[in-house]
């Protein structure tokens, strides 16, 4: 219940003095989680000298990473009240729109594979906004109240959350009426994910992207929402990823670690670009470590 209250306190401060007061707000409670959370702070360092493959500015750079995330917070709660055409006019940039479209014209649904990087929360409300609402599988926070809290934001503008119990159903019916389905393909939950090449090193990444695209047919849409150095921000449409089906029909094993290995690599090419923009605070190569944490705590 703490981070209930911890939220919505947060979430009537930022409402009520300035953008630019809200992001020294964050950088200031960032800084401080950065020098109190020493198991968090030595899982982001870890992650970045694998990322970077340097041990060089690892304080400068994992201290950024705490303080997008506070930014990322900020976005969430504030932008998201008043997101507008004006907003998305002057503070986003849009590329390769024209594979968003290829996408939607085949008529199978679409499947916008991300990562937790930049503000992916706030690139789903933008998406809503330019109307093209999304499915969003999200991982349900273990204190009801903060998830009631998160998925009510979500649902601002356009972006309905499905729980992973739910997943399978729901997104297949949406692609299948030629929807968007939103899935977060950075980290696997449930231990049941493909092990392939990440950042050099071989990882468990979700297969649910795969997976319903060959059960659908629908395209997977690899999409990011990345901050800019004046905290603007661009929404970035990569090439498009399609299923090589089978003669047999069938979902061959091979063909699904090909195309799980095809969208890992684009994440990592993302990761690598914008390694401070990574909000991942679990070692992510230590997978015992991360189902332990993961039975006792829940990210959103």
């Amino acid at each position: 219940m703490f981070k209930f209250y911890l939220y919505k306190f947060g979430q009537f401060l930022i409402r009520r003095i300035s953008l630019k007061q809200a992001y020294q707000f964050a950088i200031c409670v960032s800084d401080i989680q950065y020098f109190l959370s020493f198991r968090d702070r030595r899982a982001v360092k870890n992650n970045l000298r694998i990322v970077t493959g340097s041990s060089e500015n690892l304080n400068i750079q994992a201290r950024a990473v705490f303080r997008n995330f506070g930014k990322y917070l900020v976005e969430f709660f504030a932008i998201a009240n008043d997101l507008d055409e004006k907003f998305i006019r002057d503070r986003v940039k849009i590329v390769n729109r024209h594979y968003l479209d290829e996408a939607m014209a085949k008529g199978k649904g679409v499947i916008m594979l991300t990562a937790h990087l930049g503000n992916w929360e706030l690139g789903g409300l933008v998406m809503g906004m330019l109307g093209y609402p999304i499915l969003a599988i999200a991982l349900s926070h273990k204190e009801r109240r903060v998830n009631e809290l998160f998925n009510k934001q979500r649902e601002l503008r356009g972006v309905t959350s499905v729980p992973i119990r739910q997943a399978v159903h729901r997104s297949l019916s949406a692609l299948k009426d030629n929807k968007f389905v939103a899935v977060l393909a950075d980290r696997d939950f449930t231990s049941s994910g493909e092990r392939v090449p990440f950042l050099g090193r071989e990882v468990l990444i979700p297969k649910g992207a795969a997976l319903f695209s060959y059960k659908t047919g629908a395209t997977i849409l690899p999409t990011f929402f990345v901050r800019e150095a004046d905290d603007s921000f661009t929404l970035q449409f990569e090439k498009p990823i399609c299923p090589a089906f089978s003669t047999s029909g069938q979902i061959e094993q091979k063909d699904l670690a090909v195309l799980v290995g095809q969208y890992a690599a684009v994440i990592e090419q993302k990761i690598r670009a914008y390694p401070t923009q990574w909000l991942m605070f679990r070692e992510f190569w230590d997978e015992k470590a991360n189902r332990l944490a993961d039975i006792g705590e829940r990210i959103v």
